[in-house]
């Protein structure tokens, strides 16, 4: 029996770095993504704003249509796509090139915003995101250890957010657009990578943990009389602050 939960776990782990990885559309995601900001700012530079916005969008419809012949995700396409839409509309109606980058500001303050809230409030984001796809419930919670690995995998998606809103507002505000470009390259992928690296590593840490409890589990025993012995076991995380 054990062998076997050793086998799924091995199995487990060589999979969840993969997975996030797919979930953002693979290396070419991240290379795609890419293409249509260092189109709009070469454009922007070379013929100004409006044929910068139809570059963009030509790029972008260009990289969904590629994804679709080769029998690539869409997802990632698309939703690129019409982040690439919302970004030049935006720079459409702003009657600038900076306001092309105006859309990712806000949206970073607001996911930072979120995912550092949520470990205030001993729920960490990246607990929840992570328990609800792969419906393991919340028994997480009653592990502190595992609490403490999603609340740093948490802060440093927030840290993240946090310092792409700082730097590119400061670029914005200075109208330094090239500039704001370039942060925004690397800014964007690089760090994640390094979130992503640090959610894996809490990811599987408390994957371990909770296999561990279900391998000890007593046939008759309920999840939440598991859950509860746990709880004695390793203490309530929510309580430990007090």
């Amino acid at each position: 029996m054990s062998d076997k939960h050793d086998s799924a776990d091995d199995q487990g782990d060589d999979r969840e770095p993969g997975t996030l990885l797919e979930q953002m559309g693979g290396i070419g995601g991240l290379i795609y993504s890419s293409v249509p900001i260092v189109v709009f700012v070469l454009a922007n530079t070379l013929w100004g704003l409006m044929p910068a916005i139809w570059c963009a969008l030509g790029t972008a419809v260009l990289i969904t249509v590629v994804r679709m012949v080769r029998k690539e995700p869409l997802q990632p396409a698309i939703s690129g796509f019409f982040g690439v839409a919302i970004a030049a509309f935006i720079a459409y109606r702003t009657g600038s090139a900076k306001g092309f980058f105006l859309f990712g500001i806000w949206a970073s303050l607001i996911y930072g915003s979120l995912f550092l809230a949520s470990t205030l409030v001993r729920w960490p984001l990246v607990g929840v995101i992570w328990s609800s796809l792969n419906s393991h419930g919340k028994g997480w919670r009653a592990d502190r250890k595992s609490v403490i690995g999603y609340d740093i995998a948490t802060l440093t998606w927030a840290a993240v957010f946090g310092a792409r809103f700082i730097v590119q507002r400061w670029l914005y505000d200075t109208d330094q657009t090239t500039l704001l470009g370039i942060a925004k390259l690397a800014m964007g992928y690089p760090l994640m990578i390094v979130a992503l690296l640090v959610t894996v590593w809490a990811v599987r840490r408390a994957d371990k943990r909770r296999h561990l409890l279900e391998s000890d589990k007593e046939p008759e025993e309920s999840d939440d009389e598991a859950e509860a012995r746990l709880r004695s076991k390793y203490g309530d995380p929510a309580a430990a602050e007090h």
